[in-house]
């Protein structure tokens, strides 16, 4: 499986960056004159992530409040794959073990197989990585809700493949969100190096906090 041409396109306009120290904000964006104090002024609106609700593996309620005033880790798998979420998963753990005891880091995956994926299954899952801080939530809920997020918020690829292993065909892709709900960059879960530019990123963020 290989990230979609579109997912490359944002990781490549990312490591373009020339200002280690400012990351990009990702997506569309759209100019909008206001008045203020009877001038008009011309403001940026940026992509963000909207407002969501899906169940975790404790079978609470997650919605976008739980990270406020944080910036979190997103992406897209399922608990039965058996081609790039071991990969993704083993990655993941190294931004949870680094980052678990920081209130101001999340880790939020979701996943793509719902029907299959229960928060019964994704908490047992959790226990079979040993995953114990909160700060790591696993959330399920209505499939075409979860396809619509990933595809036009979050910018990553899925679909239904039965000619595939698992039967999904996904992008591997981290996403970095800021407090404000900017997307701050897009990386390859299945690649170290790449994993270890995203923590490098966290705590460009995390010094902005």
């Amino acid at each position: 499986m290989k990230i979609s041409n579109y997912i490359y396109f944002f990781i490549l306009l990312f490591s373009c960056n020339t200002n280690p120290e400012k990351l990009p904000i990702l997506g569309n964006k759209e100019a909008v004159i206001k008045k203020v104090n009877g001038k008009q002024i011309t403001d940026t609106i940026y992509h963000q992530i909207p407002n969501f609700e899906f169940i975790n593996q404790d079978f609470s309620k997650i919605t976008q409040k739980d990270y406020e005033g944080k910036i979190y880790v997103a992406d897209f798998f399922f608990t039965t794959c058996p081609t790039i979420c071991p990969k993704m998963k083993t990655q993941m753990l190294r931004i949870y073990e680094k980052f678990k005891d920081n209130p101001k880091v999340g880790i939020l995956s979701h996943t793509i197989d719902p029907r299959h994926d229960t928060p019964a299954v994704l908490r047992e899952f959790m226990n079979n990585l040993n995953i114990k801080s909160k700060m790591w939530q696993m959330v399920t809920g209505d499939k075409a809700k979860i396809y619509e997020i990933g595809q036009k918020s979050y910018m990553v690829s899925a679909t239904d493949d039965p000619t595939q292993p698992g039967g999904i065909v996904h992008s591997g892709a981290f996403v970095l969100v800021d407090k404000n709900r900017h997307i701050r960059g897009i990386y390859d879960g299945t690649e170290p190096e790449k994993v270890d530019k995203l923590m490098k990123d966290m705590e460009v963020l995390l010094n902005e906090l």
